[in-house]
């Protein structure tokens, strides 16, 4: 088999077209299946259900927020993307999970009103691979945005923090936060192995 992390999405469907071997989609700048699997299991660890979910990504509508979407059309749960407007997900994908009629789903530009009532507050780097020439510019775009001691307790109950890592510390999330007791982002980056070694063997029929 092969799994790839590339920048180009539409690189990894070549490769799948061409290949004579199953290929996996470590990455893209599209999106990144195999973190939200990853996400989606540590968040049943740590809940014991996936049951009334309330998922807020809050920052860049990425590759990652573009995974969440893609996963709120196979599982039913409320998924809210804050962000601001202009850096807002692939529209295509936001209304791909609502045509699914699965999941609850939501774009906000208030991440304050976004997060109330959230279970999960999610976050990730303000500039992905390839943009971090942007990263400057991108700080002044995402003012409010950043995940804070203020935010997480917008959510107005015990809500987890997650972040795929790694974090540019004190930009789109604030130390207080990642070593926070609501985090679980050490949890999540471990079960990257268990979800992928779970796909291996899937795709191997072992």
């Amino acid at each position: 088999m092969i799994m790839a992390r590339l920048f180009d999405h539409a690189h990894i469907l070549e490769l799948a077209e061409y290949a004579s071997v199953p290929v996996i989609n470590g990455l893209t700048d599209y999106n990144h299946p195999v973190q939200i699997m990853a996400d989606i299991l540590t968040i049943w660890e740590h809940r014991g259900h996936l049951d009334d979910l309330k998922i807020v990504y809050v920052g860049d509508g990425n590759n990652v927020a573009h995974s969440w979407f893609r996963l709120a059309a196979r599982l039913p749960f409320h998924l809210v993307c804050a962000c601001p407007e202009e850096f807002s997900p692939d529209f295509e994908t936001v209304e791909l999970a609502k045509d699914a009629g699965l999941s609850t789903v939501e774009i906000s530009h208030d991440p304050k009103t976004a997060v109330n009532g959230a279970d999960i507050v999610y976050t990730d780097v303000w500039a992905s691979m390839g943009q971090e020439e942007e990263l400057e510019e991108r700080i002044k775009r995402f003012q409010g945005f950043q995940v804070n001691d203020e935010l997480m307790a917008a959510t107005g109950k015990k809500s987890n923090f997650m972040h795929p890592l790694p974090a540019k510390r004190g930009i789109e999330a604030t130390d207080s936060v990642l070593d926070s007791n609501a985090q679980i982002i050490f949890d999540e980056a471990e079960n990257r192995m268990h979800v992928q070694n779970a796909i291996m063997l899937k795709m191997m029929n072992w």
